[in-house]
C-alpha cells in the first residue's frame, strides 16, 4: 500500500459512520444542503482564508448541519473535537490544477493539494459526499452499499481460501511423494496473492463502514488466519541453492497475468519451466506437527537438509540433533507418519 492509500485510509476513517463528523456530514445531505469542511486546520490554510467567523467551539454534529447553511468553508482542529471557523472564502493558488468543474468541489481539490489537509464536501444537489486527498477524490458510499460489497467480497475469498486449502493439501501430498514441481507452488503462490488483494479490499470497505464494518471485520480476520504463516513457510521451504522463492513479487502482476502459472513462477523467483521438480527442505511440514518447538524444527531441518531427509531419519538420527529428546523424536516420527498416510489418501482420492 503507498503513501496515498495509507493517507486516504486515514482520512475515511476519520468521516466513517459511528463519528460525529460523519453524523453531521449525514445531517447536511438530509437537509438537501451543500457544505466544504477541512478534516484540521494549519497555517498554510490560515493564509488561504479570508472572511468568515472566528468561533472556536466545541465540534457537534448539529452545530455542523447549522452552520452549513452558510456559505463559505467550515475549518475543524486537527482533533475534529472543535469548529475553529465558519463561512469562511477559501482561496487556492489558481494554477493548481484540478478536473473538478463545481466551484465548492473545485475549491476543495485545490486546497487538499496546495497544503495536504483533507477535506470533504456535499453536494446540494447531488446529495453525495466527497473526500478529497492529494489529488485524489473519494466518493463516501452509503453503508448499505458497502455492506453489499463487502459480503460480495467476503463470499469470494471463502471460496479463493477452500480452493487454497485443497491446493496445499495437494502440494503436500507431492512433497511427501518427493513429486512436487513448480506449478505446485505457483498454483498456491497466486491463491495466496488473490486472497492478499481481496484482504485489501475488504481492509477499504472496513475502514470506510467504520463502526458498522464490525462483522466484517471479525469474518475477514477468520478468513485469512495462518496465511502469512503459510506464505512465510512456503518461502522457507523453497528458497535455499536452486531457488528463492518470494510471494511479495507477485504484487506488481496485473490481474491477467495471475492467471498463468508461468508468469507467477518466474515473477516470484522460481523459473518460467512449470514442470520441474523441486526439494522443499519441511519447514512447512514440521509445522504442522504439534507441540515441536520452532527452533528443534530449525535444526532438524538444518542437520537433514531437506524433507525427504527427515522421511529417512530413525529415531536414532533423529536424536543425534541438537534439542531432539526421545519425546520429541518420538512426535516427530508419528507426525511424518501422519502425512505419508494423508499424502497417500490424497493419491488415492
Amino acid at each position: 500500500m503507498n503513501v496515498l492509500s495509507n493517507r486516504l485510509n486515514r482520512a475515511l476513517g476519520l468521516i466513517a459512520p459511528g463519528t460525529g463528523v460523519r453524523d453531521g456530514l449525514d445531517r447536511i445531505v438530509h437537509g438537501r444542503t451543500g457544505a466544504l469542511v477541512t478534516l484540521g486546520n494549519n497555517a498554510r490554510l490560515q493564509a488561504l482564508s479570508t472572511g468568515g467567523f472566528a468561533i472556536d467551539v466545541a465540534f457537534t454534529p448539529t452545530a455542523l448541519r447549522e452552520l452549513a447553511k452558510m456559505d463559505g468553508a467550515i475549518i475543524l482542529n486537527d482533533a475534529l473535537d472543535r469548529i475553529l471557523f465558519a463561512g469562511v472564502h477559501l482561496m487556492p493558488d489558481a494554477a493548481v490544477e484540478t478536473t473538478e468543474t463545481g466551484t465548492r468541489h473545485r475549491t476543495a481539490d485545490r486546497v487538499a493539494r496546495q497544503i495536504g489537509v483533507p477535506t470533504v464536501t456535499v453536494s446540494a444537489s447531488m446529495s453525495t459526499i466527497s473526500l478529497f486527498v492529494d489529488g485524489t477524490r473519494w466518493i463516501v458510499q452509503r453503508p448499505e452499499q458497502l455492506l453489499a460489497r463487502a459480503n460480495q467480497a467476503l463470499a469470494t475469498l471463502a471460496r479463493y481460501r477452500d480452493r487454497l486449502t485443497e491446493a496445499t493439501v495437494r502440494l503436500s501430498a507431492a512433497e511427501v511423494q518427493d513429486a512436487a514441481v513448480v506449478r505446485d507452488v505457483a498454483v498456491i503462490a497466486q491463491r495466496l496473492e488473490m486472497v492478499r488483494r481481496l484482504q485489501h479490499e475488504l481492509n477499504g470497505y472496513a475502514i470506510e463502514l467504520g463502526s458498522e464494518g464490525r462483522l466484517v471485520r471479525l469474518q475477514l480476520q477468520e478468513l485469512v488466519a495462518g496465511l502469512d504463516t503459510l506464505a512465510a513457510a512456503l518461502e522457507r521451504d523453497y528458497s535455499h541453492e536452486t531457488c528463492e522463492l518470494r510471494l511479495s513479487r507477485l504484487a506488481g502482476l496485473d490481474t491477467d497475468d495471475l492467471a498463468h502459472p508461468a508468469l507467477i513462477a518466474q515473477a516470484c523467483g522460481l523459473g518460467d519451466d512449470v514442470s520441474r521438480r523441486l526439494t522443499p527442505l519441511g519447514h512447512r511440514q514440521l509445522a504442522q506437527i504439534g507441540r515441536l518447538p520452532a527452533a528443534v524444527a530449525d535444526a532438524l531441518v538444518s542437520h537433514f537438509g531437506s524433507l525427504q531427509g527427515l522421511f529417512g531419519a530413525s529415531t536414532a538420527d533423529l536424536l543425534g540433533v541438537d534439542g531432539v529428546d526421545y519425546g520429541i523424536a518420538r512426535t516427530v516420527r508419528e507426525g511424518l507418519i501422519r502425512l505419508a498416510e494423508s499424502a497417500y489418501a490424497e493419491r488415492l482420492d
